[in-house]
């Protein structure tokens, strides 16, 4: 059989990659083709994405997997960090910039939606009130600027608007649409209540696709015509937990780590109800339809804004190695912060931020860079502890390890730490979990590989993982 090369774009919010996989003899293998920064910027007081220069970086990114696979680049894939959307006319131009999910603009209907509504909007959607929700950034730009609604013909998810850019076709798929608060989680449909409460038009969107699904060839970019579009689970987190080497029993919970931990299982149902409500129990989907719920919390986002603050900080492989070393061989904090402060969310100064928090409950902060780490890896640990136990509680399964992926898969303090606060072995793997979980996706929209179930009982049996055993309790 002749090889399939195809490129995952994989695009986050701090950085973006393109990685060719070549699958071959049932072996893939990647290769990273190019990797480029990313950031939202500020202007007028708002954050806003350069989505002109992304694509730029796509296009970039693309035309070097083609020449790495010596002509014959197969196919291509687009998932992308959460919620942000770009709004459209019929012919596909942008009627609006389109804002960062880090802006703090619809902080007041948080508030108001607090207040009335939230508990029907939950038992319609299954989304928690998160201030960076697709269905409250809608509803303020359409209070701001309501001649939109005449404007723009189609609301397209950043994945979504990127498959167009490169088939022409506007669709919506399941995975990204999920993480809107304005999807019905009983149905793979938007939910009209839902829609009609944030004063979103229906008519913006098309029934969700299930993934992975054709698109059609790539248009517009010369020397591509061959390349077929596949739309792959959009949202970048349903990717990840596509690639993990899942046990078929149920017993395994999953944990995504990078600029946040996102940790769940896959599931049948949703997982609904009033502590779960409370207990912000996000009810995303798989690309199939299926339900991946799962509890966010911020996470290297902290350290990674913490860093800024000193002189000395690590740049290479090497430096993390010792800043690790160091930050494990530091005394364990007095007082673990709570991560799920809003004051952490974007500040201004994340050092600051966190000494703030520790002063206002009376507990010293870290005098060094080391002391941040430890304290950060400590704290993101007892956060993915409350959410193993609150997982195991409201759907009543046992599970039996974490399967880690994302950068947080490298920290071995972050993962010691981890296991010890649940109590369950957690199995590191070093599998580029959205890259892998991308080109699984396009494989099987390809007919290269009968179906994920069989994409994941072949990789697994090729993986190696860091096993980090919590030790025992005296």
């Amino acid at each position: 059989m002749k090889p399939f090369h195809c490129a995952a774009v994989d695009l986050g919010a701090t950085s973006g990659r393109v990685i060719l996989g070549t699958w071959a003899r049932r072996r893939l293998t990647l290769r990273e083709v190019h990797r480029f920064p990313n950031a939202f910027h500020s202007l007028g007081g708002h954050d806003y994405w350069d989505l002109a220069g992304l694509w730029a970086e796509v296009r970039t990114g693309l035309a070097r997997a083609r020449d790495a696979a010596g002509g014959k680049l197969t196919s291509v894939g687009v998932c992308t960090w959460g919620v942000d959307y770009a709004l459209v006319d019929r012919t596909g131009r942008l009627v609006f910039p389109v804002h960062a999910y880090r802006d703090t603009r619809t902080a007041p209907l948080v508030a108001r939606l607090r207040r009335g509504a939230y508990r029907r909007i939950y038992a319609l959607t299954g989304l928690p009130d998160y201030p960076y929700n697709s269905s409250l950034q809608l509803q303020e730009v359409l209070g701001r600027f309501p001649t939109l609604t005449r404007l723009a013909a189609r609301c397209l998810f950043l994945p979504d608007y990127f498959n167009f850019l490169l088939s022409g076709r506007m669709e919506n798929e399941i995975s990204i649409c999920s993480h809107s608060q304005l999807l019905d989680v009983h149905k793979d449909n938007w939910s009209r209540a839902a829609l009609a409460h944030f004063g979103v038009p229906a008519r913006w969107f098309s029934r969700p696709l299930h993934s992975p699904a054709r698109l059609g060839p790539v248009r517009g970019l010369p020397g591509f015509e061959q390349v077929q579009v596949i739309a792959v689970p959009g949202h970048d987190t349903a990717c990840a937990f596509a690639a993990m080497p899942a046990d078929p029993a149920g017993g395994d919970l999953y944990l995504s780590t990078g600029t946040w931990s996102l940790l769940g299982c896959e599931s049948d149902r949703p997982v609904l109800g009033e502590e779960a409500r409370e207990l912000k129990i996000s009810n995303e989907r798989m690309g199939d339809g299926r339900y991946r719920p799962l509890r966010s919390c911020l996470g290297l986002w902290l350290l990674e804004q913490t860093l800024p603050a000193f002189r000395t900080r690590p740049h290479d492989r090497a430096g993390w190695r010792r800043l690790i070393a160091a930050a494990t061989a530091a005394p364990a904090p007095r007082m673990l912060l709570d991560v799920s402060d809003s004051a952490l969310f974007n500040p201004p100064d994340m050092r600051t931020a966190i000494d703030a928090q520790l002063l206002r409950r009376e507990s010293r902060p870290p005098r060094t860079l080391p002391g941040y780490v430890r304290l950060i890896c400590a704290s993101l640990a007892r956060s993915h502890a409350e959410g193993a136990r609150i997982f195991s509680r409201l759907t009543g399964r046992r599970f039996r390890r974490i399967l880690m992926v994302g950068g947080g898969a490298k920290n071995a303090l972050l993962c010691q730490a981890t296991a010890e606060a649940t109590g369950l072995p957690v199995h590191a793997l070093q599998l580029e979990g959205t890259a892998v979980g991308n080109l699984a996706n396009q494989l099987v929209g390809l007919g290269a590989v009968p179906s994920l179930r069989a994409f994941r009982a072949d990789f697994a049996q090729r993986l190696t993982a860091t096993i980090y055993r919590p030790h025992p309790r005296s």
